[in-house]
């Protein structure tokens, strides 16, 4: 009886310390697979994936008793270089629910990417390396064909965007297809609120369990779609959804933003919009692939045909952009079901010419290009807010724009010249720190009263 008791709790003592925290000790070495000019001075997230040789203390049970024991492990470094364990746990916590299809962790994820918090949008990009790396593993599964087929909504208000896709998603989910909408709102220019009201038009869809969708609002953001639609889109297809449909708000002739990260773009358009002037206009028209014309039905029929034989006619003035596909237009109607099933089917026959063509891959390549530059634009402006070279100097022109004393153009030129002469003298102050001059033992000096002057010693 005395053998049973101390069996019993020396198996609760080791099953309690299989629980039990490893505790780092001294240091953590790093092997990099990277080359230099890639380590974590630099990109301090561009490696989350590393070998690691690590020391630790651990709690071990022996004969006598429970004691300390330094152990030495080689393991793949899941933990990225930064990041303390609470977020790293976030971290990982996210990305295994969301490639294993939690709805949960998907939306906790694209709430995580449409902060603005400094250290959240760290963290999301962390995440999203992590989402990519993922998403190129099963391309390379699938041959190299995307995982998802992304198809971008547009149209002016009132066009029946949200109407269509309730009854157009109900249609891929009744054949085996998971629906992701990410539909955009508009925010308010005074108060900065918006209704997300587009998901309460979709009350069938968002009870559908091979549907997700997410509205976000635009937050000021031109063109359409919100500052984190590509990431969003990008965490979607992780988690495991085959058609990504994103709503843009009403938008006018020259916001067609969407257009730059779909593979399909699908103009919307109500009947009575306007004559075959509209059409000829460059802007949206000619970024469409295929231009849809809504609400054909009841009295609306006969308008519906007039407006899509003057678009027919006007898609002939406009150049061609792809080898393998001619911009088609269509007539449907969401309140009757007529002419969704024919849409899917022209929307499958692009996708299966742009894929085969190879026009699909080399347009997912430019939208990576256009994704980061979009970024360095977004970012570079509330650096330069922030910058403390003109931080201070900010409200004192913006003073003397008011009353009249500085022309806009003259205090702009003033911030920009204060902030580019900080940069210089930043960079200047770098070199004499870090970059020896080739070939030869002297090293640049950068005295502190001239900056823009360096010797040389």
């Amino acid at each position: 009886m005395i053998l049973l008791v101390l069996s019993k709790r020396v198996m609760n003592v080791s099953s309690s310390l299989r629980r039990f925290p490893c505790y780092p000790f001294l240091k953590t070495f790093f092997e990099s697979f990277h080359s230099s000019s890639m380590s974590g001075s630099i990109f301090p997230y561009a490696k989350p994936f590393n070998s690691v040789f690590r020391y630790c203390t651990k709690w071990v049970l022996s004969s006598g008793g429970l004691k300390k024991g330094m152990h030495y492990q080689v393991t793949l470094e899941s933990q990225t270089q930064g990041l303390s364990d609470k977020e790293q746990r976030l971290v990982d916590k996210l990305y295994s629910g969301l490639i294993q299809g939690h709805r949960a962790c998907l939306a906790e994820a694209i709430t995580l990417v449409e902060s603005t918090h400094s250290r959240k949008k760290e963290l999301a990009q962390v995440l999203l390396q992590k989402v990519l790396s993922y998403q190129r593993e099963q391309e390379q599964l699938n041959k190299g064909k995307p995982l998802a087929f992304r198809v971008g909504l547009s149209g002016p208000p009132g066009a029946g965007k949200s109407t269509f896709i309730e009854c157009f998603g109900k249609m891929l989910t009744e054949r085996g297809h998971t629906v992701s909408v990410l539909a955009v709102d508009p925010s308010s220019s005074t108060s900065g609120g918006s209704l997300l009201g587009d998901k309460t038009r979709m009350t069938e869809l968002s009870r559908d369990a091979n549907a997700y969708i997410r509205p976000s609002p635009t937050r000021g953001t031109l063109g359409g779609v919100t500052r984190t639609t590509n990431e969003a889109i990008l965490l979607c297809e992780g988690g495991g959804y085959d058609i990504i449909l994103v709503e843009t708000v009403g938008v006018g002739q020259s916001e067609f933003a969407v257009a730059d990260m779909v593979d399909m773009f699908v103009l919307l358009l109500p009947p009575a919009g306007g004559d075959e002037l509209q059409g000829i206009k460059r802007g949206i028209i000619e970024m469409a692939d295929l231009v849809v014309v809504t609400k054909a039905d009841g009295d609306l029929v006969v308008p519906a045909r007039r407006i899509q034989a003057e678009y027919v006619s006007a898609l002939k003035l406009l150049r061609k952009r792809s080898e393998v596909w001619k911009p088609k237009v269509m007539r449907i109607s969401a309140k009757t079901g007529e002419g969704i099933s024919d849409m899917w089917d022209k929307m499958t026959e692009f996708r299966d010419l742009v894929l085969m063509s190879g026009e699909l891959l080399t347009k997912r390549r430019k939208q990576q290009k256009v994704w980061m530059w979009n970024l360095i634009q977004e970012n570079m402006l509330d650096h330069f807010r922030s910058h403390l070279a003109v931080k201070d100097k900010i409200p004192v022109l913006e003073e003397k724009v008011l009353s009249g004393v500085l022309s806009p153009g003259l205090a702009a030129d003033v911030l920009l010249k204060a902030f580019k002469d900080k940069l210089v003298c930043d960079n200047s102050a770098s070199l004499s720190v870090c970059l020896p001059w080739i070939n030869s033992d002297k090293v640049l000096h950068v005295p502190k009263a001239n900056c823009l002057n360096p010797e040389v010693t």
